[in-house]
Order: C-alpha cells, then structure tokens, then sequence
C-alpha cells in the first residue's frame, strides 16, 4: 500500500493565485518565460526559472540561478505574495479544459514507495535533468513543482471528493490565459482528512503519468537529507514529496506525434514501397486522425495516408512492443529512417497532440520530410507497462491539461 499524506502547504493569498499560477518549467524555454513574467511579478516562473531575472549570459545551470530561486521563493513569503496553512490539508485541485473537468488531491508522497516500487514508473530519466531538479529543489529547499501522479480509481475516494466540493467554496477559481480553469478546495477537517488517508491506504501502487525526473530529483534529495540527519525519523518532510492523484477514470493522454527531417536517402516512391512491407497504407482526402489502435496517419509530400499496421509487425503478448509508437519506431523509424535512438537523434522532433493535425502540416510543408499523426497510447498500456517493470519508449504519452506550479509549495524542513 502507498501512503499519501496532508502538509502544510505554502500558497499563494486568494487574490493573487491567478497571476502566481505558471505552467511546468519544462515545456518553456528561458526566453519564453522571460515574456511570459516580463509584466508580472508574483509569476512563479520567477523560482522555476530564475534565470528570468539574471543576465541573458547566465547559463541556466549556473549556481546563481538556483540561488536567485531560493531568494525569490523566500522573498515571496516575506512579502505576503504566500501564506503557510496552520495545519497539514489536503486539497482538491480541479481543471477544466474544453468543458471536461479532471479532479485530484494534493498531497505528500513516501519517498521510500518510489524506492520500494508502489510509485511506478513507465520511463527513463536523463542525469542532467535529474542534476538539474536535484539542486533547484535542494537549495530552494522545498518542492516547488507537483508530480502528476495517477492510481486505479476507488469510489469511497470519489464519492467523499464529490461530497466535500458540493458542500465547500473553492479557495481558488480561475481561468488561465490559455482557458484552463482551474479551482482548488482545502480539506481542513481533521476526520476527513483521516478518512482520506485511510481510503488511501486501499490503493496498492500509484503510477507517475507526468514528471519522472521531478520525481527522481525529488527522492534523491530526500536520500541525500537522510545521509544528513543519520537520525532520522521517516516523518521529516524531507521524506515525502509533493504530488497530485488523479483517479484514472478521469484522466484522458493525448497522441504524441513524430516529425521526421529526411527520408534517409530514400525518394517517396521508395520510402512508401518500403513502408508497405509493414503497414497497409492509402492516401485519403483531407487530415488524418487515427480512430483505432494500430493505425497512424502519415503526412509525405502534401497528401494524407492512413496508415494499418499488418498482421505480424507486432505482438499482441508484447505489452511494450504493441504500443502503436514502438511499431513505427521498430518497424519504421528505425530500420527505414536509421534513427536509432529518438531521444538523441536531431532528425526527429516530437509534437504534442495539443497542438493539431495543422501543425504536422506546416512542419513538413515549410521542410520537413514526414509527419506521423499517433492514436494515443491508452492509460491501461500505462498501467499494464509499469505493473511488468518494463519501460515505453521516449514520448509515449502527452498529458493536457499541465499541472499548475506556484499553486501548492511544499517545504523540507
């Protein structure tokens, strides 16, 4: 069983969520996030991204920036912009996009269930991206950036999150610039928070949808704080991190689309020939979405295909293989396109579903060579792929709405 415990949280004052409220630090780059909080100083980009407010020659990992977040996250709490909650809560955290809510609770996650295995993991970390979250959360001393965390829904869970919204006002409500609402509630009865705890207790593993090395950077600070205090409860803070359950039931992933730069030699007539060794294609009128597992659509040279993976291409046993990025990875971009490892190689990119059909279209339009338009991997592949210890390959899965960060901040000590 996993535990999921209530904290104290740091949050924004009531007035000022909205302009707090940013999105992760990873789906920007600096200078994105430099006019993103130009006009705005309680954006929380300004501890996410500290090198907003240093010199454009700073280098990102430099010791300054995760010093320069230390200071602003402190400086906001000196200054009113964050309050501490009296005792530890939960809180619901709802988002609504495209009139489809999504609801979850926040709260502290055991660092020893990553290490035990009852939080699953489905993908592979990179050091420098875990180097640089260690250190931002080390020396901010705090988990600034909730992990998007999911588990098999349990209606006792359900019910009693229905029941508290129906009879509480939200703390927050808001509509973000990109029309992402987003209302949180705090749970603050001692016997609820109780039953909560205890409900949880029913759920055997938790499973990371979003934030692997947020995660990873997470548990090992709090390692590296256990070397520190070699007296250690297992109750410091320092031993839970910050993070958001979903219940699966709510939760929908959206495609993650590949965008190839060259045939790898080959003309279109031959890449084509090639690609119907394995899939049945046809070309088709219009965008191509695909409906169905195991079918793709391909956009070559001004036209839409779609795609049918054959008979034989994968195996239904495989629960890694089946995954309809594996089959154009294993049985296309590899040996057709030699691109042997997608998270290295500079002749692909990876376009979330979010962002549309169209703009497959103008990548390949204004120079790319093929786009390949992906069925969503499924949250019970997710699942099934992280109970077997077996790992997706890279960009699998693209989650919508993100998590807010600046919303719930969570201190080590």
């Amino acid at each position: 069983m996993a535990i999921f415990r209530p904290f104290q949280a740091i949050r924004p004052q009531k007035d000022l969520a909205s302009r707090v409220a940013a999105l992760p630090y990873d789906v920007m780059n600096s200078q994105e996030a430099r006019e993103l909080a130009k006009d705005n100083p309680y954006s929380f980009l300004h501890v996410d991204k500290a090198e907003i407010d240093l010199e454009s020659s700073v280098d990102i990992y430099d010791d300054r920036v995760y010093e320069k977040a230390a200071e602003n996250l402190l400086r906001m709490e000196k200054e009113g912009t964050y309050l501490k909650e009296e005792t530890p809560c939960f809180y619901i955290y709802q988002q609504i996009m495209d009139g489809r809510a999504q609801t979850g609770i926040v709260g502290c996650a055991a660092i020893d269930d990553y290490i035990q295995n009852h939080i699953k993991k489905h993908e592979l970390t990179r050091s420098d991206k875990e180097a640089d979250r260690i250190r931002h959360v080390d020396v901010c001393d705090a988990n600034t950036g909730p992990i998007f965390l999911t588990y098999r829904a349990v209606s006792d869970i359900s019910q009693r999150v229905k029941s508290w919204i129906g009879e509480h006002d939200p703390i927050y409500d808001f509509t973000a610039e990109d029309g992402i609402g987003h209302r949180v509630w705090v749970v603050n009865n001692q016997e609820e928070i109780t039953a909560f705890e205890q409900a949880f207790r029913q759920v055997p593993d938790f499973y990371i949808a979003d934030g692997h090395h947020r995660t990873a950077s997470a548990v090992k600070v709090g390692q590296k704080r256990r070397e520190q205090h070699p007296g250690y409860t297992g109750e410091e803070e320092f031993n839970y991190f910050l993070a958001v359950l979903f219940p699966d039931e709510e939760l929908k992933i959206l495609d993650y689309n590949r965008v190839v730069h060259d045939l790898n030699g080959m003309s279109k007539e031959e890449f084509l020939e090639k690609l119907g060794q394995v899939y049945d294609w046809q070309e088709v009128q219009g965008t191509c979405r695909p409906e169905e597992k195991h079918a793709m659509g391909m956009y070559l040279d001004g036209k839409w295909y779609l795609c049918q993976a054959k008979e034989g291409s994968f195996s239904e046993d495989d629960p890694v293989g089946r995954l309809d990025v594996s089959i154009l990875q294993n049985q296309v971009l590899t040996p057709l396109l030699g691109i042997e490892d997608p998270r290295t190689s500079s002749r692909i990119d990876f376009v979330g579903g979010i962002r549309g059909l169209k703009e497959l279209e103008k990548m390949v339009d204004e120079g790319k060579a093929v786009a390949f338009a992906m069925y969503p991997t499924g949250l019970d592949d997710l699942m099934d792929i992280a109970d077997n210890n077996h790992i997706m390959p890279p960009k699998s899965t693209w989650f919508e709405p993100k998590l807010r960060s600046g919303l719930f901040v969570h201190r080590l000590s």
